[in-house]
């Protein structure tokens, strides 16, 4: 496994749990890089887990600002018929996987009129995979898991902040702009 990322901590963390990885603070090019470390195929598969990213494209966000100063009823319409998204994860695994490769997008888009370069996806002979996770068909299953004090799916070591629930805000905001060593932010009642 190869996990990419930018926040120290983040990489800390993939590295507690022995897996390899590229701080794209030190590399060019991370299609580039994976190739190398894959002897030149790139990955059999990629997981995109990054959605809207907060950072990117500044025409993109631009825009995005642009709708949010519009009132509410005029912004949905614009999001709903020319929302764009700032696709530069996306764009990466595409061009990092593998021919005949699978994406799984887990990351959360919603852009109604995102320029997907179909022709590099049908060149590539890719899958994509994504959707929303059904939480509520698995909650049964999963929940013994992680209450389970053994911890079997070492999610435990995940949980960087633990806030009572009148600190939300707080946490929000340390978990938005990276501080403090935020990771995951637990709210408790």
């Amino acid at each position: 496994m190869i996990a990419i990322d930018f926040v120290p901590e983040r990489l800390e963390m993939a590295r507690r749990h022995g897996i390899e990885v590229v701080d794209t603070n030190d590399v060019d090019n991370v299609a580039d890089t994976l190739r190398e470390m894959t002897d030149g195929r790139g990955p059999d598969s990629v997981i995109e887990a990054v959605g809207m990213e907060a950072h990117g494209s500044p025409a993109t966000g631009l825009a995005q600002t642009i709708t949010g100063l519009l009132p509410d009823s005029l912004a949905q319409q614009a999001l709903n018929k020319g929302g764009v998204d700032r696709l530069s994860a996306l764009y990466q695994a595409i061009d990092t996987v593998r021919r005949g490769g699978t994406i799984s997008a887990i990351g959360l888009y919603g852009g109604m009129a995102d320029p997907v370069p179909m022709l590099t996806l049908f060149d590539k002979q890719i899958q994509l995979r994504m959707g929303q996770a059904n939480v509520k068909h698995w909650i049964d299953d999963i929940m013994p898991l992680l209450v389970d004090a053994s911890d079997p799916l070492g999610v435990e070591d995940l949980a960087t902040h633990r806030l009572p629930i009148d600190e939300a805000p707080h946490g929000y905001e340390i978990f938005q702009k990276k501080q403090d060593g935020a990771i995951k932010v637990l709210l408790k009642p």
